[in-house]
C-alpha cells in the first residue's frame, strides 16, 4: 500500500513539531521545507530538522521516510500539505504590516504548492489564519473543499482541556465544539460542551464557564505571555496532525476546520470555523448547526470580523 506524502512548509517550531507529531503516528513519508539561505536564516535548518527527527525514529520506532529540504521539486505530488510559514507579529509592526508580510509569504508557497503537488489538500497554520486560507484558495485556485485553515481542532482542544481540569475528569470524556474565526470572536458552544454524555451546564455554574470561555479565546496570548520570547506549538502542532490523520486515512472525522461557506451559515463565500466532515477528499461536508440568538450575534461578529480582514487583505495585495 502506498504511504501518502505529507508535505510541512515552514521548519520552526509548529512546522517541525507538526512533523515529529505526523512521524510518531506514522501518518505517512514527510517532507519538511524551508526558504533557502538568507540572512539571519541557515540553509540547512529543514535538513537538519528532518535528520534529527529521523534519528529518533528508531527509538521511538516509528517507519517513515523524513526529508528536509529548500527544493519545492522535492515536495512533488504530496497528498497533504501543511503550510505554516510566515512571521509572527513584531515590536513596532502593525496588524496591516502582518497582514501584508504573511500574505506574500504564503501567496508564494501557494504558488510553489499549485505547481508542485495539483492533487493536493492543503492545511493552513499560517496568520491571522482567515485571511491567509483564503490567499492560498485565490493562489491555487483549488477547490475550496482541499484548502482549509487549522483553528478549531486547537481552540476546542484548549476549551476541553480547561474544563477537564475545573471539573477534575479526563479529557478524554470532555466533548465541545467552537464556530467562528480564530482569536478573541471565536464562538465556543455552552450548549454542545458535555462530558461523558452530560451537558457541562449541569456541572458547572454559568459565571464559571463564561470564565473558561473566555480564558479558551485567550488562550494563545495566555502562553505568550508567559513564554515572552515566542508562542504556543506542542498543541497547534498536534491539533494539524489530528487534520492531517482524517485526511490520509479518510476516517471522516466531525471536527471545527476553517472552511469556505457561501450558502451555509449564510456567510456568503468566507473562510470561518464551522464542524465539518473530514476526510480524502478534505473538506467532504459541512455542518450546520442550531444556535442560540445570542449564539448567532457571536458568530455574526465574528464572520463581520472576518470578512473585515479579507477586505484589508485584498487593499494590501492589490
Amino acid at each position: 500500500m502506498k504511504r501518502a506524502k505529507i508535505t510541512i512548509v515552514g521548519a520552526g517550531n509548529v512546522g517541525a513539531t507538526t512533523a515529529h507529531w505526523c512521524a510518531a503516528a506514522e501518518l505517512g513519508d514527510i517532507v519538511l521545507v524551508d526558504i533557502p539561505q538568507t540572512e539571519g536564516m541557515p540553509q540547512g535548518k529543514a535538513l537538519g530538522k528532518a535528520l534529527d527527527l529521523m534519528q529518533a525514529a528508531p527509538i521511538m520506532k516509528f517507519d517513515c521516510a523524513l526529508t528536509g529540504t529548500n527544493r519545492y521539486e522535492d515536495t512533488a505530488a504530496s497528498d497533504v500539505v501543511v503550510i505554516t510559514a510566515g512571521v509572527p507579529r513584531k515590536p513596532g509592526m502593525s496588524r496591516d504590516d502582518l497582514l501584508a508580510t504573511n500574505a506574500a509569504i504564503v501567496g508564494s508557497v501557494a504558488a510553489e504548492i499549485r505547481n508542485t503537488s495539483p492533487d493536493a489538500v492543503i492545511i493552513v497554520v499560517s496568520n491571522p489564519l482567515d485571511a491567509m486560507v483564503e490567499r492560498v484558495r485565490q493562489v491555487t485556485g483549488f477547490s475550496p473543499r482541499r484548502v482549509m485553515g487549522q483553528a478549531g481542532v486547537l481552540d476546542t482542544a484548549r476549551f476541553r482541556a480547561f474544563l477537564a481540569a475545573e471539573l477534575g475528569v479526563s479529557v478524554e470524556d470532555v466533548a465541545a465544539m467552537l464556530l467562528g474565526g480564530h482569536g478573541d470572536t471565536m464562538v465556543p458552544l455552552a450548549s454542545c460542551a458535555s462530558v461523558g454524555g452530560i451537558p457541562v451546564g449541569q456541572l458547572i455554574t454559568a459565571e464559571r464557564l463564561a470564565q473558561i470561555i473566555e480564558r479558551t479565546r485567550n488562550g494563545g496570548a495566555e502562553i505568550v505571555g508567559l513564554l515572552k520570547t515566542g508562542s504556543a506549538y506542542y498543541a497547534p502542532a498536534a491539533a494539524t496532525a489530528e487534520m492531517v490523520e482524517a485526511i490520509v486515512r479518510d476516517k471522516k472525522r466531525l471536527l471545527p476546520v476553517a472552511a469556505y461557506c457561501d450558502k451555509e451559515y449564510g456567510v456568503g463565500g468566507y473562510y470561518v470555523g464551522v464542524p465539518v466532515i473530514l476526510g480524502a477528499g478534505g473538506v467532504e461536508r459541512i455542518i450546520e448547526l442550531a444556535m442560540s440568538d445570542e449564539e448567532r450575534a457571536s458568530f455574526q461578529k465574528s464572520v463581520d470580523a472576518v470578512k473585515s480582514l479579507v477586505a484589508t487583505m485584498a487593499r494590501l495585495t492589490s
